[in-house]
């Protein structure tokens, strides 16, 4: 289960937040280009808080078309929401509208104008916020950030139970690697040319014993974020995680099943990690 955040309607970010309108109001700048920052800026102070991240205006593609949100906010693994700003000259359930209609996620998605926010979460009803009013600024905050979908929860449910395991698993993996270096012919030469690349390509005074723990933590993880993630491109993505690959299909090949080892070395309640987090191609 994910920690419960709390967010005071005191807090110092929601009065730079109010602050921050009432300058530009008395500007007239009341436009989104700038009313926008004002929000952007709560949403970065806040989110850092809990190990979230702010990102502006990153495209993705929903079937085959782009759309921009004015924010993506993720952890370390996962996206976990949306905001879209709206200037107080449009209609914000009218623009919210258009936002849906061109597949704009609504998973955890806040809607704004700076008068008013929006947030729709999958399974829910969506709810309004008054944002003149510092303790629904945190209300909607806090709902925004102690959302989480059920898969996301199951994910992070298997995650920390598989950190728990890493331990036993790297033990066991090292040992595999160790013989496989005395014993492995095929693995001997793709270890070879691999960590001719690292000297190349990371560092020329590399330690052996550090390439050894790179496949080590490559072979308990890239399973882990294909599996969840359900991207098969994750390995190719540089050069070096895909040689990573070639020297762990060396290894694996003659030494062990990637699957065997993880399955045998099974504790008890600890079946449903397993079956979620698969290392067998």
């Amino acid at each position: 289960m994910s920690n419960t955040h709390t967010i005071k309607a005191t807090h110092t970010a929601i009065k730079t937040y109010h602050a921050a309108l009432q300058t530009y109001a008395a500007f007239h700048a009341d436009h989104e280009g700038a009313t926008e920052t004002a929000f952007s800026r709560l949403l970065a102070d806040t989110s850092s808080r809990i190990g979230w991240t702010l990102i502006p205006k990153q495209s993705m593609k929903v079937e085959g078309k782009k759309i921009i949100p004015d924010g993506t906010l993720r952890d370390l693994f996962l996206v976990r929401g949306y905001w879209e700003a709206k200037d107080t000259h449009d209609q914000l359930e009218a623009e919210i509208k258009k936002k849906i209609a061109k597949k704009y996620p609504l998973a955890n998605t806040i809607f704004e104008d700076t008068q008013s926010a929006i947030l729709y979460q999958k399974g829910r009803t969506p709810r309004k916020f008054n944002l003149t009013d510092p303790q629904e600024v945190a209300d909607l905050l806090n709902e925004f950030y102690n959302y989480a979908e059920p898969d996301i929860q199951g994910f992070e449910e298997a995650v920390k139970e598989f950190k728990e395991r890493v331990p036993e698993l790297a033990e066991g993996m090292n040992e595999k690697i160790k013989e496989a270096h005395e014993k492995n012919k095929k693995f001997q030469a793709a270890f070879d040319g691999f960590y001719g690349l690292c000297q190349t390509a990371l560092n020329p005074n590399i330690r052996r014993e550090a390439v050894d723990e790179m496949l080590v933590q490559h072979l308990l993880t890239e399973r882990l974020f294909r599996t969840i993630f359900h991207d098969d491109e994750f390995t190719r993505r540089n050069v070096i995680a895909s040689e990573v690959e070639t020297v762990i299909n060396a290894l694996v090949s003659k030494s062990f099943s990637r699957g065997d080892f993880l399955a045998h070395s099974t504790k008890a309640g600890s079946v449903r990690v397993l079956s979620a987090i698969t290392l067998e191609r």
